[in-house]
């Protein structure tokens, strides 16, 4: 059994309002070309397959002629909805799909679908698990107390009722302790999100989505592939690809990557302004690449944007890195503040303010209004 696994097409997104649809069907196409050479068995999409809740009708467009490429090529597809998408809108149609091999996550409902595939070792069960809250939860599994989002998806994971002695693969979209992140991902902060990857145990293989930056968490059987596209400047040096999964036995596994090569690269440009307009024209690098622009300059270009798309059409944004901007501090740096909790952030800041810790009683009072909040988020 051989799979490729990809997530976080975003489809429908611009990059400070260029529109990346020729970009994302280039990628596309490439995509199914590789499973086609790969004679791969299907296709599985680990969520956010759009980048809004109501995507456009030209990201709605694309991936519908996506799904035609592969269907006329007998290749599966398996896709949940993650975080950026409506499970319900995204699932419209999936019944009658199926017949030419899409199949679709539902909205989650109390328990997982799977499709079970089978080759010359066996069984193999895809296990479609969406993207899910707590608050998704708990209504299914009332008798449980069911505070955060790794006891949600546990909680979940054992309801499913698995085979062990059968190869399973879990496709799910969740943040999982410890995964490198990239700026364009939806950040909760303090990783209120976060699930330990060792409620994985029983699946050969987890096909994760919503991190996007290409890793493994603690072993590489439970893999995130990343974006198909760099969808910000921390992305730049990634080496964007899909993951081919191969099966045999029960616990012969092997994964590799196949890299993908954009329409349009992204790439960063750093030196003083000048410096830049000059050495442009003996600049080989595709100049239609999208170009992150970090200017040396002590004091800020007059105009510098329209002048440096006259050389780089695809300009997204120009930082400066100097003398005042090394020299910027706060109390509390930002890279800091995103590995704390929202508890931590609150104390932090309130002390900055007032020069005193907070009381038993107001720490009590702050637990139940961050809960309270985040129960509720959309």
């Amino acid at each position: 059994m051989k799979l490729i696994h990809t997530s976080d097409l975003h489809l429908g997104i611009s990059l400070y309002g260029y529109s990346l649809i020729e970009d994302q069907k280039y990628i596309l196409d490439q995509i199914i070309q590789i499973a086609e050479d790969e004679k791969t068995d299907g296709i599985i999409i680990a969520g956010d397959v759009y980048d809004k809740s109501i995507p456009s009708v030209e990201a709605i467009k694309l991936f519908e002629n996506f799904l035609k490429e592969a269907a006329e090529r007998k290749i599966k597809v398996f896709i949940i909805s993650g975080n950026h998408d409506s499970a319900e809108r995204l699932t419209f149609g999936s019944e009658f799909m199926k017949s030419s091999g899409i199949y679709f996550s539902d909205s989650f409902c109390g328990s997982v679908k799977s499709v079970q595939l089978k080759d010359s070792f066996g069984n193999v069960n895809l296990w479609l698990l969406p993207f899910i809250r707590p608050q998704n939860v708990r209504p299914y599994f009332s008798d449980r107390e069911i505070p955060d989002y790794n006891t949600a998806v546990k909680t979940v994971i054992d309801s499913m009722g698995i085979n062990g002695t059968e190869r399973n693969i879990l496709v799910t979209h969740q943040n999982v302790t410890n995964a490198i992140r990239c700026d364009s991902e939806e950040l909760i902060f303090g990783g209120l999100d976060n699930i330990n990857s060792d409620i994985f145990s029983d699946f050969d293989y987890v096909a994760l989505g919503h991190i996007h930056s290409p890793q493994h968490i603690q072993k590489e059987s439970v893999r995130y592939c990343g974006t198909p596209l760099k969808y910000s400047a921390s992305e730049i040096n990634q080496k964007k690809s899909v993951t081919v999964i191969e099966l045999k036995e029960k616990s012969n596994l092997s994964i590799r990557t196949r890299e993908l090569q954009p329409l349009h690269d992204m790439r960063q440009i750093k030196d003083s302004f000048d410096s830049i307009i000059k050495n442009a024209s003996v600049d080989t690098k595709d100049h239609e690449d999208y170009i992150n622009i970090v200017l040396t300059d002590e004091t800020d270009i007059p105009d510098a944007m329209s002048r440096l798309r006259q050389v780089y059409p695809r300009t997204l944004q120009i930082e400066y890195d100097n003398y005042r901007t090394q020299h910027i501090t706060d109390s509390i740096k930002m890279s800091s503040v995103k590995k704390m909790n929202p508890e931590e952030v609150f104390k932090a800041f309130y002390y900055d303010r007032t020069e005193s810790e907070l009381t038993e009683e107001q720490t009590e009072y702050l637990k139940t209004v961050i809960e309270e909040i985040w129960s509720n988020e959309e």
